[in-house]
Protein backbone atom coordinates (compact mmCIF):
# COMPACT_ATOMS: atom_id res chain seq x y z
CA UNK A 1 0.00 0.00 0.00
CA UNK A 2 1.17 3.68 -0.74
CA UNK A 3 2.49 6.27 2.22
CA UNK A 4 -0.70 8.18 1.55
CA UNK A 5 -4.17 6.86 1.50
CA UNK A 6 -7.33 9.00 0.71
CA UNK A 7 -10.56 8.13 1.33
CA UNK A 8 -13.51 9.95 -0.68
CA UNK A 9 -16.79 8.10 0.43
CA UNK A 10 -18.64 10.41 -1.36
CA UNK A 11 -16.62 10.60 -4.70
CA UNK A 12 -18.19 12.15 -8.13
CA UNK A 13 -17.49 13.15 -11.96
CA UNK A 14 -16.91 16.96 -12.47
CA UNK A 15 -18.25 18.22 -15.47
CA UNK A 16 -17.68 21.56 -16.17
CA UNK A 17 -18.73 23.53 -19.31
CA UNK A 18 -18.40 27.57 -20.27
CA UNK A 19 -21.80 29.38 -21.50
CA UNK A 20 -21.61 33.40 -22.77
CA UNK A 21 -24.25 34.25 -20.27
CA UNK A 22 -26.76 32.50 -17.97
CA UNK A 23 -29.72 33.26 -19.26
CA UNK A 24 -33.26 31.17 -17.75
CA UNK A 25 -35.89 29.84 -20.03
CA UNK A 26 -33.12 29.79 -23.22
CA UNK A 27 -31.06 26.85 -24.60
CA UNK A 28 -27.28 27.80 -23.40
CA UNK A 29 -24.96 26.45 -26.06
CA UNK A 30 -21.62 25.68 -23.79
CA UNK A 31 -18.28 24.97 -25.02
CA UNK A 32 -16.90 21.16 -25.07
CA UNK A 33 -17.25 19.56 -21.66
CA UNK A 34 -14.40 18.15 -19.24
CA UNK A 35 -14.87 15.83 -16.93
CA UNK A 36 -12.06 15.19 -14.34
CA UNK A 37 -12.25 12.71 -11.31
CA UNK A 38 -14.04 14.72 -8.38
CA UNK A 39 -14.65 14.18 -4.69
CA UNK A 40 -12.33 15.81 -1.75
CA UNK A 41 -9.96 12.41 -1.39
CA UNK A 42 -9.55 11.76 -5.15
CA UNK A 43 -8.52 15.43 -6.13
CA UNK A 44 -6.44 15.34 -2.80
CA UNK A 45 -4.76 11.87 -4.64
CA UNK A 46 -4.98 14.13 -7.98
CA UNK A 47 -1.95 16.30 -6.63
CA UNK A 48 -0.17 14.23 -4.58
CA UNK A 49 0.72 12.56 -7.79
CA UNK A 50 0.89 14.90 -9.64
CA UNK A 51 3.87 16.17 -7.57
CA UNK A 52 5.49 12.45 -7.47
CA UNK A 53 3.99 10.96 -4.41
CA UNK A 54 3.14 7.24 -3.76
CA UNK A 55 -0.73 7.69 -3.21
CA UNK A 56 -3.80 5.12 -3.05
CA UNK A 57 -7.24 6.41 -3.88
CA UNK A 58 -9.59 4.24 -1.80
CA UNK A 59 -13.63 5.09 -3.01
CA UNK A 60 -16.99 3.57 -3.17
CA UNK A 61 -17.94 3.29 -6.82
CA UNK A 62 -21.55 2.23 -8.89
CA UNK A 63 -22.83 2.01 -11.82
CA UNK A 64 -22.64 3.52 -15.51
CA UNK A 65 -20.86 6.45 -13.43
CA UNK A 66 -18.89 4.62 -11.12
CA UNK A 67 -17.08 2.95 -13.98
CA UNK A 68 -16.58 6.24 -15.49
CA UNK A 69 -14.84 7.14 -12.32
CA UNK A 70 -12.66 4.35 -11.91
CA UNK A 71 -11.36 5.03 -15.89
CA UNK A 72 -10.56 8.81 -14.98
CA UNK A 73 -9.12 7.70 -12.35
CA UNK A 74 -6.69 5.22 -14.02
CA UNK A 75 -5.82 8.27 -16.42
CA UNK A 76 -4.56 10.25 -14.03
CA UNK A 77 -1.86 7.17 -13.06
CA UNK A 78 -3.22 6.75 -9.77
CA UNK A 79 -3.66 3.55 -7.48
CA UNK A 80 -6.84 3.07 -6.52
CA UNK A 81 -9.34 0.23 -4.68
CA UNK A 82 -12.94 0.75 -5.23
CA UNK A 83 -15.63 -0.71 -3.29
CA UNK A 84 -18.62 -1.70 -5.37
CA UNK A 85 -22.09 0.10 -4.05
CA UNK A 86 -25.52 -0.89 -5.63
CA UNK A 87 -26.39 2.67 -6.53
CA UNK A 88 -25.16 5.10 -9.06
CA UNK A 89 -22.20 7.51 -8.69
CA UNK A 90 -23.18 10.95 -8.52
CA UNK A 91 -21.87 13.84 -11.19
CA UNK A 92 -21.50 17.01 -9.76
CA UNK A 93 -21.37 20.12 -12.67
CA UNK A 94 -19.72 23.66 -13.51
CA UNK A 95 -21.13 26.53 -15.37
CA UNK A 96 -18.50 28.79 -16.22
CA UNK A 97 -20.25 32.37 -17.64
CA UNK A 98 -17.79 33.84 -19.73
CA UNK A 99 -19.94 37.47 -19.99
CA UNK A 100 -19.51 38.26 -16.23
CA UNK A 101 -16.40 35.54 -15.31
CA UNK A 102 -18.80 34.16 -12.71
CA UNK A 103 -18.89 30.32 -12.01
CA UNK A 104 -21.88 28.44 -11.33
CA UNK A 105 -21.61 25.03 -9.08
CA UNK A 106 -23.99 22.30 -8.72
CA UNK A 107 -23.43 19.19 -6.27
CA UNK A 108 -25.86 16.88 -6.27
CA UNK A 109 -26.54 14.86 -3.08
CA UNK A 110 -24.64 11.45 -3.06
CA UNK A 111 -25.71 7.51 -3.56
CA UNK A 112 -27.34 5.81 -0.69
CA UNK A 113 -24.84 3.59 0.73
CA UNK A 114 -26.07 0.19 2.66
CA UNK A 115 -24.32 -0.86 5.76
CA UNK A 116 -22.23 -3.38 4.37
CA UNK A 117 -20.80 -1.08 1.51
CA UNK A 118 -19.57 1.36 4.23
CA UNK A 119 -18.24 -1.49 6.48
CA UNK A 120 -16.44 -2.55 3.72
CA UNK A 121 -14.58 0.79 3.58
CA UNK A 122 -14.00 0.88 7.17
CA UNK A 123 -12.37 -2.40 7.09
CA UNK A 124 -10.16 -1.52 3.84
CA UNK A 125 -8.95 1.50 5.77
CA UNK A 126 -8.07 -0.54 9.23
CA UNK A 127 -6.46 -3.56 7.05
CA UNK A 128 -4.19 -1.04 5.77
CA UNK A 129 0.05 -2.37 5.44
CA UNK A 130 2.22 -1.01 7.85
CA UNK A 131 3.80 1.40 6.11
CA UNK A 132 0.63 3.82 5.37
CA UNK A 133 1.85 6.88 6.99
CA UNK A 134 -1.22 9.20 6.22
CA UNK A 135 -4.51 8.59 5.91
CA UNK A 136 -6.56 11.52 4.71
CA UNK A 137 -10.26 11.70 4.83
CA UNK A 138 -11.56 14.45 2.56
CA UNK A 139 -15.31 15.53 1.52
CA UNK A 140 -18.67 14.97 2.91
CA UNK A 141 -20.29 11.56 3.77
CA UNK A 142 -22.94 10.70 1.25
CA UNK A 143 -26.52 9.08 2.40
CA UNK A 144 -26.49 5.81 4.96
CA UNK A 145 -23.39 6.31 6.44
CA UNK A 146 -23.37 7.46 9.93
CA UNK A 147 -22.17 10.71 11.05
CA UNK A 148 -19.50 9.23 13.19
CA UNK A 149 -17.44 7.72 10.74
CA UNK A 150 -14.78 9.45 9.96
CA UNK A 151 -14.28 9.33 13.88
CA UNK A 152 -14.05 5.60 13.58
CA UNK A 153 -11.57 5.53 11.18
CA UNK A 154 -9.76 8.00 13.10
CA UNK A 155 -9.77 5.80 16.07
CA UNK A 156 -8.82 2.92 13.97
CA UNK A 157 -5.87 4.73 12.31
CA UNK A 158 -4.44 5.73 15.98
CA UNK A 159 -4.31 2.24 16.90
CA UNK A 160 -2.49 1.54 14.06
CA UNK A 161 0.18 4.43 14.32
CA UNK A 162 -0.79 6.50 11.61
CA UNK A 163 -1.62 9.96 11.28
CA UNK A 164 -5.05 11.21 9.56
CA UNK A 165 -5.71 14.39 8.40
CA UNK A 166 -9.55 15.30 8.07
CA UNK A 167 -11.02 17.82 5.58
CA UNK A 168 -14.82 17.51 6.16
CA UNK A 169 -17.67 19.64 7.51
CA UNK A 170 -20.69 19.69 9.73
CA UNK A 171 -21.44 16.60 11.91
CA UNK A 172 -19.05 14.58 10.51
CA UNK A 173 -16.00 16.57 11.42
CA UNK A 174 -17.45 17.23 14.75
CA UNK A 175 -17.62 14.09 15.49
CA UNK A 176 -14.18 13.00 14.38
CA UNK A 177 -12.71 15.78 16.53
CA UNK A 178 -13.46 13.45 19.23
CA UNK A 179 -11.40 11.07 18.25
CA UNK A 180 -8.33 13.89 17.64
CA UNK A 181 -6.37 13.80 14.36
CA UNK A 182 -3.21 14.77 13.23
CA UNK A 183 -3.71 17.62 10.49
CA UNK A 184 -7.65 19.79 10.34
CA UNK A 185 -8.06 21.64 7.33
CA UNK A 186 -10.72 23.59 7.94
CA UNK A 187 -12.50 26.66 6.01
CA UNK A 188 -13.49 29.60 7.87
CA UNK A 189 -17.30 28.56 7.48
CA UNK A 190 -16.33 25.15 8.77
CA UNK A 191 -14.37 26.45 11.69
CA UNK A 192 -17.55 28.88 12.27
CA UNK A 193 -19.90 26.12 12.67
CA UNK A 194 -17.49 23.79 14.81
CA UNK A 195 -18.00 26.55 17.42
CA UNK A 196 -21.15 28.22 16.50
CA UNK A 197 -19.16 31.67 16.16
CA UNK A 198 -18.72 34.49 13.51
CA UNK A 199 -15.35 34.55 14.13
CA UNK A 200 -15.10 37.81 12.44
CA UNK A 201 -11.75 38.99 13.84
CA UNK A 202 -8.51 37.31 12.97
CA UNK A 203 -7.71 36.77 16.80
CA UNK A 204 -10.94 35.08 17.27
CA UNK A 205 -9.94 32.69 14.18
CA UNK A 206 -6.83 32.19 15.79
CA UNK A 207 -8.19 31.35 19.20
CA UNK A 208 -10.20 28.93 17.71
CA UNK A 209 -7.77 27.26 15.99
CA UNK A 210 -5.76 27.09 19.29
CA UNK A 211 -8.35 25.85 20.95
CA UNK A 212 -8.87 22.72 18.96
CA UNK A 213 -4.96 22.00 19.17
CA UNK A 214 -4.82 22.43 23.28
CA UNK A 215 -7.97 20.31 23.65
CA UNK A 216 -6.37 18.04 21.33
CA UNK A 217 -8.80 17.84 18.65
CA UNK A 218 -5.73 17.97 16.37
CA UNK A 219 -1.92 18.38 16.60
CA UNK A 220 -2.07 20.88 13.60
CA UNK A 221 -4.94 23.11 12.04
CA UNK A 222 -4.45 24.59 8.99
CA UNK A 223 -7.11 27.15 8.26
CA UNK A 224 -7.28 28.17 4.65
CA UNK A 225 -8.93 31.86 4.23
CA UNK A 226 -9.57 32.38 0.36
CA UNK A 227 -8.55 35.59 -0.72
CA UNK A 228 -7.52 36.58 3.19
CA UNK A 229 -4.65 33.70 3.09
CA UNK A 230 -4.13 30.93 5.46
CA UNK A 231 -3.37 30.54 9.16
CA UNK A 232 -1.06 27.45 10.40
CA UNK A 233 -1.58 27.07 13.88
CA UNK A 234 0.26 24.34 16.11
CA UNK A 235 1.12 23.95 20.05
CA UNK A 236 4.09 26.03 19.58
CA UNK A 237 3.78 28.17 17.05
CA UNK A 238 0.83 30.34 14.78
CA UNK A 239 2.13 31.19 11.26
CA UNK A 240 -0.24 33.36 8.34
CA UNK A 241 0.22 33.39 5.05
CA UNK A 242 -1.14 35.99 2.79
CA UNK A 243 -3.15 35.58 -0.02
CA UNK A 244 -1.52 35.87 -3.81
CA UNK A 245 -2.38 38.48 -6.04
CA UNK A 246 -4.22 36.18 -8.49
CA UNK A 247 -7.53 36.76 -10.49
CA UNK A 248 -9.17 33.59 -10.59
CA UNK A 249 -10.34 31.39 -12.97
CA UNK A 250 -12.05 28.73 -10.87
CA UNK A 251 -11.99 28.09 -7.35
CA UNK A 252 -12.63 24.44 -7.96
CA UNK A 253 -9.97 21.93 -5.66
CA UNK A 254 -8.49 25.06 -4.30
CA UNK A 255 -8.72 23.57 -0.98
CA UNK A 256 -8.14 20.35 -2.26
CA UNK A 257 -4.85 21.42 -4.16
CA UNK A 258 -3.86 23.30 -0.49
CA UNK A 259 -4.26 19.81 1.20
CA UNK A 260 -2.77 17.70 -1.43
CA UNK A 261 0.52 19.89 -1.62
CA UNK A 262 0.80 20.05 2.43
CA UNK A 263 0.68 16.58 2.61
CA UNK A 264 3.37 16.02 -0.35
CA UNK A 265 5.99 18.21 1.26
CA UNK A 266 5.04 16.02 4.62
CA UNK A 267 5.92 12.72 2.72
CA UNK A 268 8.93 14.36 1.37
CA UNK A 269 10.60 15.07 5.11
CA UNK A 270 9.95 18.64 4.83
CA UNK A 271 9.60 21.05 7.73
CA UNK A 272 5.89 22.31 8.45
CA UNK A 273 6.57 25.54 7.47
CA UNK A 274 7.61 25.07 3.86
CA UNK A 275 4.77 22.38 3.86
CA UNK A 276 1.94 25.05 4.57
CA UNK A 277 4.10 27.41 1.89
CA UNK A 278 3.60 24.68 -0.62
CA UNK A 279 -0.03 24.10 0.30
CA UNK A 280 -0.70 28.16 0.08
CA UNK A 281 1.13 27.40 -3.29
CA UNK A 282 -0.83 25.16 -4.89
CA UNK A 283 -4.02 26.72 -3.49
CA UNK A 284 -3.61 29.68 -5.32
CA UNK A 285 -2.01 27.72 -8.47
CA UNK A 286 -5.26 25.94 -8.63
CA UNK A 287 -7.13 29.32 -9.42
CA UNK A 288 -5.11 29.62 -12.50
CA UNK A 289 -7.14 26.71 -14.67
CA UNK A 290 -10.83 26.82 -15.36
CA UNK A 291 -13.21 24.21 -14.66
CA UNK A 292 -11.42 20.92 -12.71
CA UNK A 293 -8.78 20.59 -13.83
CA UNK A 294 -6.68 21.36 -10.36
CA UNK A 295 -3.24 22.95 -9.71
CA UNK A 296 -0.07 22.16 -12.30
CA UNK A 297 3.32 21.67 -10.68
CA UNK A 298 5.09 24.21 -12.73
CA UNK A 299 2.66 27.02 -11.36
CA UNK A 300 3.42 25.33 -7.65
CA UNK A 301 6.83 25.59 -7.84
CA UNK A 302 6.84 29.11 -8.95
CA UNK A 303 4.69 30.11 -6.75
CA UNK A 304 6.26 29.00 -3.68
CA UNK A 305 8.87 31.56 -3.78
CA UNK A 306 6.10 33.87 -3.61
CA UNK A 307 4.72 32.50 -0.28
CA UNK A 308 5.40 35.01 2.66
CA UNK A 309 5.22 33.53 6.00
CA UNK A 310 4.60 35.97 9.49
CA UNK A 311 5.27 34.39 12.56
CA UNK A 312 2.40 35.56 15.15
CA UNK A 313 2.83 33.43 18.19
CA UNK A 314 6.25 31.53 18.66
CA UNK A 315 6.74 30.02 22.07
Amino acid sequence: MADVVTLTMNPAIDLSVSVERVTPFHKLRSSESRRDPGGGGINVARVLKRLGADVTAIYPAGGTLGLLLSQLVDQEGISQITIPIAAETREDFTVNERATGFQYRFVLPGPMLAEHEWQACLALITALEAHTRFVVCSGSLPPGVPNDFYRRIAEATRRAGRDIIVDSSGAPLKAVLEAGVYLLKPSLSELRDIFSAALDIRADQIAACRALVENKHAEVVALTLGEQGAILVTRERVLRARALPIEPKSVVGAGDSFLGAMIWALTCGRALDEAFRYGVAAGSAALLVPGTELCKRDDIERLVEEVELDVLISK
